[in-house]
């Protein structure tokens, strides 16, 4: 019989007793998530390619399409870079208030399920959908997309309440552009039935086969965030993987006019209309300017393209120095 040999460390190949100090990209990204995006600012790029100094590579593309909800009044499906938002709007008749009795109402919410990301638990909703709901409502309240007494159907007797429900199907951050931005595609793709309030009845009475557009105003509320890293770098559209990374969020929405061919410019100029920073950190003392002017130019780059009707499927082109927007009226 045959004597077994035993093998001794000395014995082994060089190679194997060297431990390993080398990790794949994602491993090292998994455990050091924060070196990992520091190795690539420090080259001048993001980890999806896009680069730090060259604004015609800030944002993700969109893509937009309307009517995709065919059971909703109006509705929009938005897609900036992987963040799926889809938005529909319905609509009841209510009694309106009598101290306001010529106005109508508008109820938003965002939904964030636990199917569209990992960080989201199931149950009732959580923090972040709260502050971004109430977010949405003070844009719709203080912008003049939708002045509530367009919603008016019989001064003190009836209105319309519109319900814009917002819901995440897939989450990859910077959620809140999309959000707003599928919100405003969504009005302006709802038709209300024609109304009229009847006083034998004391009821409303809505046609089953007319219907009208909202009477939206002249501006359209566009959002551009930007994260903040390390208190230096500062930088548009967030994703999923680095939004836990970042000191601080800037938020700012602009007012777009829909037309430019208005001979006051004045009454051309985007206007701010809400710029929130959020988070404990903040830009260093050298580069607090250029993030301040950062915000309002990326925001005027982000909704600079007018709003042309292209029918139902709009699309944004790689041109992202403009972000342009396609066909939403």
């Amino acid at each position: 019989m045959a004597t077994p040999t035993t093998v001794t460390s000395s014995q082994l190949p060089e190679a194997a007793n060297t431990p390993s100090h080398t990790l794949s990209a994602s491993t090292f990204k998994r455990l050091h998530p924060q070196a990992y995006l520091e190795r690539f600012f420090a080259e001048g790029y993001r980890p999806d390619g896009r680069k730090l100094s060259d604004s015609d590579d800030a944002w993700r593309d969109v893509k937009v399409n309307l009517g995709s909800v065919s059971t909703a009044m109006g509705s929009s499906l938005i897609r900036l870079g992987e963040t799926t938002i889809v938005c529909g709007v319905k609509a009841e008749t209510f009694e309106p208030d009598l101290y306001t009795p010529t106005d109508g109402c508008l109820v938003p919410n965002l939904d964030l399920p636990a199917l569209s990301s990992p960080k989201f638990k199931p149950g009732p909703p959580g923090s972040e959908a709260q502050l971004l709901t109430d977010r949405l409502d003070r844009v719709l309240s203080h912008s003049s997309i939708l002045p509530l007494s367009s919603l008016c159907i019989e001064k003190g007797k009836s209105a319309w309440v519109l319900y814009i429900d917002a819901v995440c199907i897939n989450y990859d951050g910077n959620v809140w552009d999309a959000c707003l931005l599928a919100v405003v595609a969504a009005l302006r793709n709802t038709r209300l039935p024609v109304a009229r309030w009847d006083d034998a009845t004391g009821r409303t009475i809505c046609s089953r086969t007319e219907t009208v557009p909202l009477q939206l105003g002249n501006f359209n509320p566009i959002s551009s965030t930007f994260g903040v890293f390390s208190s230096k770098t500062i930088f548009p559209d967030p994703t999923s993987f680095e939004e836990p990374l970042l000191g601080s969020t800037i938020t700012c929405v602009l007012l777009q006019p829909l037309s430019s061919s208005n001979t006051d410019e004045k009454k051309t100029k985007a206007k701010v209309l809400f710029l929130e920073q959020s988070g404990l950190g903040g830009l260093s003392v050298g580069n607090q300017a250029v993030g301040s002017e950062a915000v309002l130019a990326g925001g005027q780059l982000t909704s600079k393209p007018l709003l042309e009707e292209r029918g139902p499927e709009l699309t944004v082109s790689a041109d992202k120095e403009a972000n342009k927007i396609q066909g939403i009226t």
